[in-house]
């Protein structure tokens, strides 16, 4: 997992306030800013698609010490064996973040789905986040399908072997600012079991509103 930095880091009092405003104002409707788009049909894997083949879970998430917010998937051939291999979106979503960060993450981009819980028939939301990119493909804003090519496997210039860190996001308000969040089940799904639960979905044509600017900047850097 990648390291949050520490420079130009909010006052904790200041974040926690922007936080609260962004959840009483998404909680409202009154964020005002949503983007129309399909719901997703299910669910793949970010590397190997659209079952991870050739690829390993090098390390699962983990919420209590050491923590580790989502997973890491490496190439069967180790080292820097993967790098430069395509990284996929795993549903339908629209693209809400990216950027080159530097510090611990380099590239990273983050991509909001919708989707109808089978189990209760409600439309839910969740944000994936791939980290550690050697290139982005698409930026804030594209529109991406269920196993488009988004990204590179990076290594962010020589800090790891390459991999990608891979996370899915109950909690709309994270962003970049994952320390910021209680470390829960409320607030992070385990991947692989989501994408599993969630790995065929009925197609369904009509739209829905997607809600939009829910993340705090990030070394200059905004979210859609």
């Amino acid at each position: 997992g990648s390291p949050q930095a520490s420079r130009r880091r909010p006052p904790p009092c200041v974040r926690m306030i922007a936080r609260c405003l962004l959840l009483f104002l998404f909680f409202q409707g009154g964020l005002g800013a949503q983007v129309r788009m399909k719901l997703a049909d299910g669910f793949d894997f970010p590397v190997g698609n659209p079952d991870a083949e050739g690829y390993y879970k090098a390390r699962g998430m983990r919420l209590r010490p050491p923590v580790h917010f989502g997973e890491d998937w490496n190439g069967t051939g180790g080292g820097d064996s993967d790098l430069h291999d395509p990284i996929y979106a795993v549903a339908d979503g629209v693209v809400m973040f990216a950027a080159d960060v530097k510090v611990g993450w380099g590239r990273v981009m983050l991509i909001r789905h919708a989707y109808r819980d089978p189990a209760t028939g409600q439309v839910k939301f969740v944000d994936s986040q791939y980290g550690h990119l050697r290139k982005l493909l698409v930026k804030k804003g594209d529109m991406v399908k269920r196993g488009q090519k988004i990204g590179t496997m990076g290594n962010n210039r020589g800090m790891y072997a390459a991999h990608l860190h891979f996370e899915i996001r109950y909690n709309l308000t994270t962003g970049m600012w994952r320390e910021s969040v209680a470390k829960t089940t409320a607030n992070w799904a385990y991947p692989t079991k989501f994408i599993r639960k969630f790995r065929r979905l009925k197609k369904e044509w009509r739209p829905v509103m997607v809600p939009t600017g829910t993340y705090l900047e990030y070394r200059g850097h905004t979210g859609l």
